[in-house]
């Protein structure tokens, strides 16, 4: 078990407070095949952007403190040492005034990847991403591209309160002009935030903090320096014939784990990791059901307005006729996020609601 350090560093002025915050993930232990390559979430999406730096000298870094102090997580360690601060940015506390610089830059033809501490802080640079990034390719008929990507941990951690506990995904999915992704493993990581850099348009990459620390199998192919994710593609993670569970990020893993349970009592689950959450691999998820019959959806966003509304109702659209039940959808609990542990595990999913999801699903349990 990694323990979880935060730091907070207060430098005067009502408008000049630094959070300063490094966490290692709480990761339970896995157990692969002896010799297989392994790769924190962390080193994957530092190597990414290393790996996009290096080939590409449009591309730099800007955030708070991710220059000198080398990131909030570490993802940008060693950056600047190695790109000097001409491409490695450290930016005052201010996050709408560094993403309208970091737009103007793509406008100008340059790649930033600008990193909020947590998405929570985007909301103060939200109207530069929807109205400035995500809507000028449209409005200008296809004469602006801005390759920019915004960056950083989405969701819950551990403890840090609804302020810094929120889910973005619905909200920046429902925006066109803009692709959204959240990769699970390090494979993930690596891949899409190579394609996220590469792509001509804006791109929003919710990261996990909890997951920053967690180890994953890794093959030679994704360490090539040339791997990359095609945007829009979901992964079946588990194949299954019973019940298909769909998600994203973290809650990946917890329905990993649910269908490891549910294979004990005979119940065969599907997993499919989305990946991408705009635009939405509609066929996958869509075939799958059909296979099944069966479809709970998990995330830990909020319920109402949610990225599993929005697949429940693709399905409802397109494969009514192939249900055998009724679609079971688990998300956070409608209130912002508590501070104390126990009432933040309530609020948020957890394996043992999947497993009572895919069983009433099954028609096993009430």
């Amino acid at each position: 078990m990694l323990g979880i350090l935060r730091q907070r560093a207060i430098d005067g002025g009502l408008a000049a407070s630094t959070l300063r915050r490094t966490r290692s993930a709480l990761v339970s232990a896995r157990s692969y095949a002896a010799g297989a390559k392994e790769m924190t979430v962390r080193d994957a999406l530092n190597s990414a952007i290393d790996e996009e730096m290096s080939a590409d000298p449009k591309v730099f870094v800007m955030g708070e403190e991710v220059g000198q102090y080398q990131g909030a997580y570490k993802i940008t360690k060693g950056l600047l040492e190695k790109y000097g601060p001409e491409r490695v940015y450290d930016t005052p506390i201010t996050e709408a005034g560094f993403t309208g610089i970091g737009v103007g830059a793509a406008y100008a033809g340059l790649k930033p990847v600008v990193e909020f501490m947590t998405f929570n802080f985007s909301m103060q640079a939200i109207d530069h991403i929807i109205n400035s990034a995500a809507k000028s390719n449209y409005m200008s008929a296809g004469q602006i591209n801005v390759p920019i990507v915004f960056r950083g941990p989405n969701g819950a951690a551990a403890g840090v309160g609804a302020q810094h506990s929120q889910c973005y995904a619905a909200w920046y999915a429902s925006v066109p002009g803009l692709k959204v992704l959240a990769p699970y493993s390090a494979e993930d990581a690596r891949g899409l935030l190579k394609a996220a850099i590469r792509d001509p348009d804006p791109v929003v990459f919710l990261e996990n903090e909890l997951l920053y620390g967690e180890s994953f199998p890794i093959s030679e192919e994704a360490l090539d320096s040339s791997f990359c994710l095609p945007i829009g593609k979901a992964k079946i993670e588990r194949e299954g014939k019973d019940v298909t569970i769909v998600t994203f990020s973290k809650m990946v893993g917890f329905a990993l784990k649910a269908a490891e349970k549910l294979a004990e009592e005979g119940i065969s689950a599907e997993v499919i990791n989305l990946r991408s959450i705009r635009p939405l691999d509609r066929a996958t998820i869509n075939a799958s059901v059909r296979k099944t019959s069966r479809l709970v959806t998990v995330e830990e966003g909020f319920p109402q307005h949610g990225v599993c509304a929005e697949i429940c109702a693709s399905v409802v659209e397109e494969s009514f006729s192939y249900l055998d039940a009724p679609v079971e959808r688990i998300a956070g609990a409608d209130v912002p996020m508590p501070y104390a542990a126990n009432l933040e595990r309530l609020a948020l999913p957890q394996v043992e609601d999947i497993i009572r999801a895919a069983k009433r699903a099954c028609y096993r349990s009430k």
